[in-house]
């Protein structure tokens, strides 16, 4: 099986469960091969565990959940140091973060303490416990979810943890068809996540990645990159504009999407693709520092030529 029809296998697989969401599945899959972490922002119900349950099985991945409150503490998500009678000393006992693919799920409901136990592990690979440093596993891959609309009792993320993540992708209702296959689908495929097919394994997922890396960027491709960059910091549409991170971000996702349409070189059509779910929840407009919609800030990019 050559390398493109393994990938639209994978996607099929997790589509089998994930009804009509090709395209969000595909931005889930850039983010994984491109090494970033997922924030998925949307109302309860609409499939983001299931999402992040079936790609990890997809992926020969362990996975791991995490429910946010407002009560949990760092240490119940990295781990701590207990006394051991037997030994006379204290010996770690790891979080749930020492997995291959962890779900925060509704992350703004802990305190900031909290979220920012995260920032390391997500930026570093590692944790810091008691003075001493712990790798994590690798491929590690974080999938967050929060609740957009529901504001009490819950914290917004400072941008310096939005930035973390690679990508923010809504998955948004059904469509008609997929929604009443979901409604008169025989109830024995509603079991259609404990019986997803192993398409890779971990080492199979690290392979790909480098192969990620390895995508060809042309000089023309990086002109374009830094014509929106530049067009960000211009200040007549945003509060700030990208960051280098942002746009090594950018570069990143393209080369990860360039990768999973068939391809071994980036276009501007690469970077056109994932520019909202990398860029939207690092913008600010201008005038009120409110988010900018999605659909304005396709409107406002496509000003910028191709090179």
């Amino acid at each position: 099986m050559d390398m493109q029809t393994q990938l639209n296998d994978i996607v099929d697989q997790i589509g089998h469960t994930v009804l009509g969401k090709q395209e969000q599945i595909k931005m889930a899959l850039t983010c994984l091969f491109a090494g970033g972490h997922l924030l998925i922002e949307d109302i309860p119900g609409i499939g983001k565990t299931t999402l992040a349950k079936v790609l990890a099985r997809c992926m020969g991945l362990e996975f791991r959940r995490v429910q946010f409150t407002s009560d949990m503490l760092p240490g119940d998500i990295l781990g701590s140091s207990v006394f051991d009678r037997n030994t006379g000393g204290f010996v770690f006992h790891p979080g749930p973060v020492f997995t291959q693919v962890l779900l925060a799920d509704e992350i703004n409901r802990a305190t900031p303490k909290t979220q920012s136990a995260l920032l390391e592990a997500m930026e570093e690979g590692q944790v810091t416990s008691d003075g001493e440093t712990r790798r994590l596993s690798d491929p590690f891959f974080v999938i967050a979810t929060q609740n957009p609309m529901e504001l009490s009792g819950t914290f917004p993320l400072p941008e310096s943890q939005l930035d973390r993540f690679l990508m923010r992708i809504e998955l948004g209702y059904p469509d008609r068809a997929a929604e009443r296959e979901l409604l008169v689908g025989d109830p024995a495929k509603r079991q259609a996540l404990a019986e997803t097919r192993q398409c890779l394994t971990p080492k199979d997922v690290l392979a790909l990645q480098k192969q990620v890396d390895a995508i060809h960027v042309s000089d023309a491709f990086l002109d374009y990159l830094q014509d929106l960059l530049a067009f960000t910091r211009s200040g007549t549409h945003f509060h700030m504009g990208l960051s280098p991170r942002a746009g090594l971000a950018l570069m990143h996702a393209a080369k990860s999407w360039a990768f999973i349409s068939g391809r071994d070189y980036t276009l501007p059509e690469d970077l056109q693709a994932v520019l909202i779910p990398v860029v939207g929840h690092r913008l600010r407009s201008r005038d009120d520092l409110t988010e900018i919609p999605a659909r304005r800030l396709n409107t406002l990019f496509q000003q910028v030529p191709v090179s």
